[in-house]
């Protein structure tokens, strides 16, 4: 077969230059994979009820924070099971700054959505740099453990601190968005507050992944895929492991500090509680299930852990061992998540490790390699 055929029918990884390699969508099928999958997305808009969309548009939140994971522990290496505590920072941050400066709570009354949501990721991505030198340090389990501790102490800061995070067991009201005057908290005369929001994080988590795309496939993003293969020989031939790890976990850090602060704003409250190792965990999950060192890979697991409650919530009707309350005896809908948490884990690590995007490209390489598939 030659050259421009392969090209032409989008063989799967062979390619006839480096450039088309490196391309951002490098062939037909990919464009033409992403621009339907935007436009059903566009259209589910006016074409699903308010509930189902509600879980899409924390499916668009969920999956930035999941991308700023993939990327300091997919592309870099780097395993942080603290990514809990930089959603936290950046939630805090834009709860803080749109706020009510005469209220009860800490407020600043800043509602306009670009600038609290650029501050909630600059923030975040202090707090990120500041503990990336203990990556330089550290590596492995010890460093897993370490970033563990950040969920556990901002907890306690969070719940410590009332002024700004309100009592333990009431919260505070997520930030207040409006994006150049017009309020997103309220129906407008043509669409839901549901329906707005759903499309600002939608837009937010196509921009996001384009971002996270170019990054990885820069100078940068070769850097931390030198340094997660062996970060002895990446030294060796001349990258700054300090310098990396640091723009890495920053980077990963403003990516869940902007998830943080998009978070609640549909359920409207949130309290210290939120922010727990399970969401770290569910995090893990995401990029495990998804797929490691993959963007479109995060974005599946994202919405795939997104959704799981929805699915679980119908299995009391099904299976009469479960029940929807510890009350009701046996098993809760909630502890079969869990279950369901570490058995896709452990199912996927063994049977998949590329995760949901290794089953797609299976998929796409039998029916592009047919009638050849074996």
């Amino acid at each position: 077969m030659t050259s421009s055929m392969r090209v032409r029918f989008g063989r799967p990884d062979l390619y006839t230059s480096y450039s088309q390699d490196m391309a951002l969508l490098n062939t037909t099928g990919k464009k033409l994979f992403v621009g339907v999958t935007l436009v059903v997305a566009l259209a589910m808009t006016f074409s699903v009820d308010d509930d189902v969309l509600q879980l899409l548009a924390t499916g668009c939140a969920v999956a930035i924070g999941a991308i700023g994971l993939n990327i300091v522990t997919g592309y870099a290496g780097q395993v942080s099971l603290g990514h809990a505590f930089f959603v936290a920072i950046g939630a805090y941050t834009a709860a803080v700054l749109s706020g009510d400066p005469d209220g009860r709570l800490l407020g600043f009354g800043v509602t306009e959505v670009p600038i609290w949501l650029l501050a909630a990721g600059g923030l975040s991505a202090l707090a990120g740099a500041l503990v990336a030198p203990l990556a330089v340090r550290l590596r492995g389990l010890y460093l897993a453990i370490v970033t563990l501790g950040l969920v556990f102490i901002g907890q306690y800061v969070f719940r410590e601190w009332t002024e700004m995070a309100g009592p333990p067991d009431i919260g505070r009201p997520a930030p207040v968005a409006t994006l150049f005057g017009a309020r997103l908290d309220v129906d407008s005369p043509s669409m839901t507050r549901v329906q707005q929001l759903y499309l600002l994080m939608l837009a937010l988590l196509v921009v996001f992944a384009l971002l996270a795309r170019n990054l990885v496939r820069s100078r940068t993003g070769r850097a931390f895929a030198a340094i997660r293969d062996r970060d002895i020989a990446a030294a060796v031939i001349g990258v700054n492991l300090t310098r990396y790890k640091v723009i890495a976990f920053a980077v990963s850090s403003f990516y869940a500090g902007v998830a943080g602060a998009l978070l609640y704003l549909i359920p409207q409250t949130f309290t210290a509680g939120n922010f727990n190792l399970l969401m770290s965990v569910q995090f893990i999950a995401m990029i495990l299930i998804g797929g490691v060192a993959t963007i479109s890979g995060s974005i599946m697991g994202a919405f795939f852990i997104t959704l799981l409650p929805r699915i679980t919530a119908e299995l009391p009707a099904v299976l009469p061992f479960i029940s929807t309350s510890a009350t009701g005896g046996g098993i809760t809908v909630v502890q079969v998540e869990a279950i369901l948490y570490g058995l896709l884990i452990i199912g996927f690590l063994l049977f998949e490790p590329k995760g949901l995007f290794g089953i797609w490209i299976r998929v796409r390489n039998y029916w592009k390699a047919w009638p050849f598939s074996y």
